[in-house]
């Protein structure tokens, strides 16, 4: 499956054959990545890529995500996705991340613009939330930007680098969303 954002930029769903460019842009990445993103070390190899892609592939048949890769002019540039889909509560959260060359050109505001609205009008979700360390200011701007309530912070809510950090919450329903 793929969401068209434009001619130049989509979304692409989770699947193996991307595990060699995805591998990549998290390798030439990893010190931009791992700043933020605790799980980037487990990645050593394409391998470790194949089994996660592979456990995100069964999240997606059981209805527990819906992730995609994101493409510009048809490279490679992250991920994103809907994870933690809580159907009998419609609710669902948004993660993200860029390779350090795809930093700055506006593809993760656009990116979630388009997963918003597949998961208010394809899955039916009542409520997205998005997670941003307080310390990640890029981060935290992308639910500003796309009218995100701040809803509290999650006190040492992710083991990061050694530490544990505070997390700000973020959260959109359906009806401010079909209000903007």
């Amino acid at each position: 499956m793929q969401l068209i954002i434009n001619d130049r930029l989509y979304l692409e769903q989770t699947q193996l054959a991307h595990a060699a460019p995805l591998f990549q842009q998290i390798d030439k990445s990893r010190t931009h990545l791992s700043e933020f993103l605790p799980w980037v070390p487990s990645i050593a190899s394409e391998e470790d890529m194949c089994t996660y892609l592979l456990k995100s592939i069964q999240l997606i048949e059981n209805g527990l995500e819906a992730s995609f890769n994101i493409f510009l002019d048809g490279k490679l540039q992250g991920r994103i996705g809907l994870h933690h889909i809580n159907m009998p509560n419609r609710s669902a959260a948004i993660g993200y991340w860029l390779g350090k060359d795809g930093v700055g050109k506006g593809l993760i505001l656009q990116s979630c613009i388009q997963l918003m609205a597949y998961g208010f009008n394809n899955l039916k979700l009542n409520r997205i939330e998005i997670k941003a360390a307080l310390s990640n200011f890029r981060s935290q701007a992308i639910p500003e930007k796309l009218g995100f309530k701040k809803e509290g912070i999650l006190r040492q809510a992710e083991f990061l680098n050694g530490k544990f950090i505070d997390l700000q919450l973020y959260a959109l329903l359906k009806e401010e969303w079909d209000t903007q």
